[in-house]
């Protein structure tokens, strides 16, 4: 097969579920999964998508026998999911009564895959937490919680609406992601998250902010490093008003793409 037509491989960092309710049938063990309208999203670009379990230096398979450069060198892109909080230790601060749960070996194993990647140039994309993640990695910091930290006064989080819960998005003026949307007159995204970006980190740039000013995308400087606190996955044909997710993947997709055919 040419090498022009072979598809894409986008790896997806899990979710993690622990200690699950006797009637799933896994006491005491780990869930490592994937959420399928993530997973259908990214296969709605004619890639193909798998799961990237963790590498644990401490578990059955050691971090001498398969690393996450091992997954970077492999794959053509990655995205970093939505999920629990991220420890604060991450970013230099202690733990508050506002924090909800988080998992200390989830970020580190993401952090390293992420970084990873992008040793390789190869293009990230983080949702949600995934956003947050690629802030802490370039050194930045996050609010706990942001009507607690005094960020705002608005829920960006109700549990009751979920993915129903919307606001409107500010786009920087001439900046990459309004030329993504440059049809888009009054942009609205969902809203699932508690905590946001505090102090941006080194090498990124604010993209988007919510109309009381959080910020909602971020991008690296050099290469396809993008990460959006809304959920692009969810904007399906329940909610035609919210920005379609459709143009940020296909702009991640074709930065894989471009990857692959400079030289894998």
């Amino acid at each position: 097969m040419a090498n022009a037509a072979r598809k894409l491989l986008i790896g997806l960092s899990p979710r993690m579920m622990r200690n699950l309710p006797p009637e799933y049938g896994f006491r005491n063990k780990t869930l490592q999964y994937l959420e399928q309208s993530m997973a259908h999203w990214v296969m709605s670009s004619g890639a193909l998508v798998v799961m990237i379990p963790t590498v644990d230096a401490e578990g059955a398979v050691q971090a001498s026998d398969l690393s996450v450069r091992d997954y970077a060198g492999a794959l053509d892109g990655l995205i970093l999911q939505g999920g629990a909080d991220i420890d604060p230790v991450a970013y230099g601060e202690r733990p508050s009564e506002l924090l909800m749960a988080t998992d200390p070996d989830r970020d580190r194993f993401e952090l390293s895959l992420l970084r990873a990647f992008i040793d390789v140039g190869k293009p990230v994309l983080g949702v949600c937490r995934g956003m947050q993640l690629i802030n802490v990695a370039h050194g930045g910091s996050l609010y706990q919680d942001l009507v607690g930290g005094g960020a705002t006064r608005a829920q960006h989080y109700i549990p009751a609406q979920y993915d129903e819960h919307k606001h409107a998005l500010r786009l920087r003026e001439d900046g990459w992601l309004a030329s993504l949307y440059p049809q888009v007159a009054q942009p609205q995204v969902n809203s699932i998250h508690h905590q946001g970006i505090k102090q941006i980190g080194d090498g990124l740039q604010v993209e988007a902010w919510s109309e009381d000013g959080i910020a909602e995308c971020v991008r690296g400087d050099e290469g396809f490093v993008v990460g959006v606190q809304w959920h692009p996955e969810f904007h399906d044909h329940r909610f035609p008003e919210l920005l379609s997710g459709r143009p940020l993947l296909m702009a991640f997709i074709e930065a894989a793409r471009q990857r692959e055919r400079a030289g894998g």
